[in-house]
């Protein structure tokens, strides 16, 4: 028989296993890795390289393997849903931004169009999809997916195998993380919001006072231009509260750590 080089016994290719389920877990709910513009071959291949290099520098002990396989299957999804549990805090990010697009485009009257989100593979507004894309590229320009590939080395020192556990204050913790897409998504459309509600107001008393116009005409261009071109003057206050969202993340993680460590 062949030996399970580089794993000295079969215990620790499990163990090697459940490390790639957690690190699995992670990527595949982390935005840009996560979503379909990545092929699933280079997500498996990232995954699987990630799990090589990390895997010799956890000085974890390993946890006594169960013998038979649905004490294993177990053990695997519990590692997924750590990964997953730690991920999910950025996609609450990408789904604020994909509210405030989606309230920027009924207010610009955009509402009729949609294009084909590259990330998700569904038909979504167009201002959506313009600042998924702002927000993927501030992602990347900061260096958050770096804070998570941290987060996996700290998780296996922090967690241990198999320490997921769905308490009650995990499920209050991820409630109150959800709530915030309301909150940071009124936050990010706000200026354009505000203007186009002025703009709707000048309209209307114009239209009471000129009863010959035609307001819907002049609306439906007067918003979109208008529109645009605030988002445009307010890009920088746009990408302030994402960075403000974004330095948060580091602060969720550790107490998701402390939330998980207790529940276990």
């Amino acid at each position: 028989m062949f030996p399970l080089l580089p794993f000295p016994s079969p215990r620790e290719v499990v163990f090697f296993m459940l490390v790639l389920s957690r690190v699995a877990g992670i990527f595949a709910a982390l935005p840009v890795f996560g979503g379909r513009r990545v092929p699933t071959n280079i997500k498996a291949l990232l995954v699987f390289m990630i799990t090589l290099v990390c895997f010799p520098t956890l000085s974890i002990t390993m946890p006594q393997v169960p013998t038979d396989a649905f004490s294993l299957a177990l053990l695997a999804f519990s590692e997924i849903m750590i990964g997953l549990t730690l991920a999910f805090i950025t996609q609450i990010v990408f789904a604020a931004v994909e509210f405030s697009g989606q309230i920027l485009g009924m207010q610009m009257g955009l509402t009729i169009s949609s294009i084909l989100d590259p990330s998700q593979g569904t038909q979504v507004q167009i201002m959506s999809v313009i600042q998924t894309l702002f927000a993927t590229l501030l992602f990347l320009s900061l260096n958050v997916h770096h804070m998570f590939i941290r987060a996996i080395m700290d998780s296996f020192r922090v967690i241990p195998i198999g320490g997921w556990r769905l308490s009650t204050e995990l499920i209050n913790f991820l409630v109150v993380r959800t709530a915030d897409i309301f909150i940071i998504g009124i936050r990010l459309a706000a200026p354009v919001m505000v203007a186009l509600l002025l703009t709707t107001i000048a309209l209307g008393i114009m239209a009471r006072a000129f009863p010959q116009m035609n307001i819907f005409m002049i609306s439906m261009p007067l918003n979109i231009g208008l529109g645009l071109v605030i988002l445009g003057m307010t890009l920088s206050i746009f990408f302030h509260v994402l960075q403000g969202t974004f330095g948060n993340l580091s602060e969720q993680i550790n107490t998701l750590y402390r939330i998980m460590t207790k529940g276990g």
